[in-house]
This record gives C-alpha cells, structure tokens and sequence, in this order.
C-alpha cells in the first residue's frame, strides 16, 4: 500500500512538546502526520511555529502542563503521537565536563520526568524523543525506558550520526521512539560517506552578502557584523584551517596559552566540500565556532544555518523584517530539532501504522 493512501485512511495526530520553531513538527507534516499542536515557554517561537505548520502555539512549562490540556488536542484520532524533545543543556558534553566529579542533579533534567509522567497519563499509541548522546548514559533516560517498556512499548533508540541519513551537518543525537502494539524500527543508514551532503550542496545558491549585510528579498539572509580584528582574521583564514594558520599578531591572547591550543574548532571557515559542524544557537558569531563561511569574509547567515538545520527555503522566523534579534532567531535554529530527524521518525511511525494494514 502506499504511503499516501495509509495517510489518507489512518489518521496519526501528534502533539509537539519543547516544540521550539518547529523543527521537529514540520519533519513529522513532511512524513505524513497531523500535529495539531505544540508547548514551548519562549513566546519568541510562536510565529514561525504558527505561520509554517499551521499548528497551534501554546506557551506553557511542560513542567506544569496537564494531561488534560494534551488529550484536548489528541482527540479521539485512530493513532496519537506525543513528541518530547527536552533541552538538551544538562546532558551536553560541554555541561557534563565543566560539573564537579558528583555534580547535583540539574533540574532540568526533571523535564524529561515530566514527560515520562505526561506519557503514563496519556499512553499515546507512539513516542519520541531526541536529545545529545550524553543522555544514554544517565539514570534519568534509563528509567525513561523502562517505563515506556512497562507500558507495553516497543522502544527504539539509536545514536544517529546526521550526514548518515541525509543531513549536511555533523550533528549527533540520540533518537528514541516507541509503539504501543506497533514495532517501531529506525532504519540503518540512507547515505555512504562518498553519498555525503555538503556545505555547497546546501548554502552555495545563495547569493553573497558581506558581514552585517542582508539580502532585500530575503531578509533572514543577514549575517552578524565583524569588527576590524575578526575580519582580518577570517580573511587569514583557509577553509577547513584553525588559527595556528594566522600571523602571530592575530591570535587571541587565550590562545597562545598551551590550554588554547585544544580550541582548535574557534574562528574556523567551513569546507566546501564537507557537512557543516554542529549548528549550536552561537552560530552567528564568527568566533564561538567553525562558523565562518567557506570562501565570502562572514559568519554563515541566520539563512544558511537554517538550511544546514534541513528548514525548509521559504521556512520563516520572524513576521517583521525591520525588527529582527539575531541573537534570539539564532537561539531557535540553533536549538531546533533538524526538519530530517523529524521526517525520519515520522516515518518510523508511519511505518509501524502501514504494517497493520
């Protein structure tokens, strides 16, 4: 049977919560399921994750959300999925070095037993989650699993390496999902190193802007401003090279130091020929990463990181073009779930619905 005729006669309704801007949502649309809804408590998310996916925002700590106010979206649809990609912050690797050898228990942590209480309440027909690898090993996610797996669940899970599965971006997640009565499969790989996306596969169309510029017709194609000193330093930088290649003027005192030398990754341009690193929600500042653009004299634009996240061109964040916050459109690109993750556990999901019919 095909894909579109299982959607058409299978109903799957979802609701998204840590939604953000819609990463997540608009992979699972993609694939073929209705999400009718989503919770995040940044405000700033509610217009592009309204205006792209036709979904209902609603700004709320899924700490405090109850059950109630989800069923009342879920309805009574033949399948339900309740997505749950908490922040990611406490289970980083960043986070986990920089903590005592005991470090307390971050709250944050809680909100992924919010969701596992929010999921006991609802038994939605599947889960899923995303998060960074660190999660697999912590205690919280190990009781998250054997809960879902008390529950009857079928549980999934896999460390996803992203350029695996289409995207040009060398993120790594953790991707989890589970069926109830259904057997949820997340496949193997879809791409061979040589099959590989890349930096010009996604951004190389667009047109050239210089730092602090944007282009008119596309006002999210504006990349952050340099000062004197960092624009003569990406203009001494080679794609794929660090700053042990300038002259000696140009390095940062923090970096003559021996304990510089292992920030390597900073004030790099990224290859032509090669995924993008991780976008982090700093990416719009030339220094805070490999985040300079292959060849023009910039950090990649709010534009640019938003295609190597796998959004969609016409994919839009903001509803007033003379008042846009790099930072804050930043933060939500950087934190988004990449629209492909999102297609393919939507897929895992429409999978498991077509194997009953």
């Amino acid at each position: 049977m095909s894909l579109e005729k299982a959607i058409n006669n299978n109903s799957i309704r979802a609701v998204d919560l840590f939604c953000g801007a819609g990463g997540l949502t608009r992979g699972m649309i993609n694939a073929g399921i209705d999400v009718v809804a989503g919770f995040d408590v940044d405000f700033q998310c509610k217009f592009p994750f309204e205006f792209n996916n036709r979904a209902k925002f609603i700004e709320k700590d899924v700490s405090v959300l109850e059950p109630g106010e989800i069923r009342t979206h879920l309805g009574h649809e033949q399948y339900t999925v309740l997505a749950g990609c908490a922040p990611c912050q406490p289970f980083s690797t960043y986070s986990r070095s920089t903590q005592k050898k005991k470090p307390e228990r971050d709250k944050r942590w809680d909100l992924l037993t919010s969701f596992e209480h929010l999921v006991s309440s609802l038994v939605p027909d599947f889960v899923t989650m995303e998060n960074v690898p660190g999660l697999e090993d912590q205690k919280v996610f190990k009781d998250f699993v054997k809960r879902l797996k008390k529950l009857h669940y079928f549980v999934d899970y896999k460390l996803i390496y992203c350029p695996d599965y289409g995207l040009a971006q060398t993120r790594k997640r953790l991707v989890l999902v589970a069926g109830l009565n259904h057997k949820v499969v997340i496949p193997p790989p879809s791409h061979k190193k040589s099959q590989y996306k890349t930096v010009k596969d996604v951004i190389s169309h667009l047109p050239s802007i210089k730092a602090g510029e944007f282009l008119t017709s596309d006002p999210l194609h504006r990349s952050s401003k340099l000062s004197e000193q960092n624009l003569r330093r990406i203009q001494a930088s080679a794609p794929g090279g660090t700053w042990l290649d300038w002259p000696e003027e140009l390095r940062a005192e923090c970096h003559k130091k021996s304990s510089g030398e292992t920030y390597l990754g900073v004030y790099g341009r990224m290859k032509w020929d090669e995924p993008s690193s991780t976008i982090t929600t700093q990416f719009n500042g030339y220094g805070n990463g490999r985040f300079g653009h292959p060849e023009q004299d910039r950090a990649i634009s709010l534009r640019e990181a938003a295609l190597l996240q796998s959004f969609p061109e016409n994919y839009q964040f903001f509803s007033d073009p003379s008042n846009i916050g790099l930072g804050h459109i930043a933060r939500m690109i950087g934190n988004a779930v990449p629209v492909l993750l999102g297609e393919l556990v939507g897929k895992v999901i429409v999978d498991a619905v077509n194997s009953d019919i």
